[in-house]
């Protein structure tokens, strides 16, 4: 095996998340089967440190934009049963905290989805960091999570025959972020 030594290295600075080549995504239980969606307006920023286990990481999500290429859907997750864009606001998670697990990280933050805010910890995969086509220095990482929605005021349900709900509790974060050193 060889070593790159001519690959750069993760410096401290500021890195701003290029929403081209990054994706937020979720997947949620349905009836028997499960929707997968993403939200296509998001932004935000990490702050790396010479100690990376100081860096930090803000992200935030326009509740808006989720799609889950169904527009009835989308449209009734526009509403106050799920995402209220125009009372609950954006989506946002704010990092409180990093630590090595195994060959990755845990990032542990405060999630806020329509004004409550959660702690979570999102396994997290750093790919590590490289110049691109047009010369800029970019990191690369992947990060997931599992939350509960109830905790989240996003309660919104059908019952169905034999007691069972149409809608799961569980709901799935994917991240998968390429970020541009300022």
């Amino acid at each position: 095996m060889t070593i790159d030594t001519a690959a750069p290295i993760l410096a401290a600075g500021t890195w701003t998340i290029d929403a081209a080549h990054s994706t937020v995504a979720f997947t949620a239980r349905h009836l028997m089967s499960k929707v997968r969606g993403t939200f296509t307006e998001f932004s935000g920023e990490f702050v790396t440190t010479e100690n990376p286990l100081e860096s930090t990481i803000s992200v935030t999500i326009e509740a808006a934009s989720v799609n889950t290429n169904n527009e009835q859907r989308d449209g009734h997750l526009r509403t106050a049963d799920f995402f209220d864009p125009d009372k609950g606001g954006a989506l946002t998670f704010v990092s409180t905290a990093i630590s090595e697990a195994g060959d990755g990280y845990v990032v542990t933050g405060d999630l806020t989805i329509n004004g409550v805010t959660r702690s979570v910890d999102l396994d997290t995969d750093f790919f590590g960091v490289d110049v691109d086509a047009y010369g800029r220095t970019v990191l690369g990482a992947e990060a997931s999570t599992t939350i509960d929605r109830h905790d989240y005021n996003v309660n919104w349900n059908m019952p169905l025959d034999g007691g069972r709900l149409l809608v799961g509790p569980k709901i799935r974060i994917d991240l998968s972020i390429e970020a541009v050193q300022a």
